[in-house]
């Protein structure tokens, strides 16, 4: 029986651990894309702004009118949190408090609604 429980508690971790994936490559805007359930999301920092492309399962954009997000950001000891707009047609915004560093670590936590479906993304990106 506990066999089968460690077998469970492994499939649990790798689902997890593959919901967002490593930074993989360019997107069509110039920033770091990762996919995320299925969803590519860009993202871009221009001096002190976040931006954050969204797109769908087909790679069409995403619309984020009433979708709600933030950006959590580690940039050495510092941990800040920052809320993010939607913008239009696809794109949530928002503004750092200082310019970020090198491999400063930013997490985008979004949660949007597709009729009664309610969608949460999670995505891990690394600055450069």
């Amino acid at each position: 029986m506990l066999k089968y429980g460690l077998f469970a508690v492994l499939i649990v971790i790798t689902a997890a651990v593959s919901g967002a994936q490593a930074q993989s490559k360019k997107g069509p805007n110039g920033g770091i894309v990762v996919t995320t359930e299925g969803h590519p999301i860009e993202f871009l920092l221009k001096g002190q702004e976040l931006v954050f492309y969204l797109g769908d399962d087909d790679g069409s954009p995403l619309q984020t009118k009433g979708m709600t997000g933030r950006a959590t950001i580690q940039d050495g000891a510092k941990t800040a949190t920052v809320t993010l707009q939607p913008a239009a047609p696809n794109m949530m915004t928002g503004k750092v408090p200082a310019p970020l560093g090198a491999k400063a670590r930013v997490v985008l936590s979004g949660t949007f609604r597709e009729g009664s479906h309610t969608h949460t993304l999670t995505a891990r990106y690394v600055t450069e």
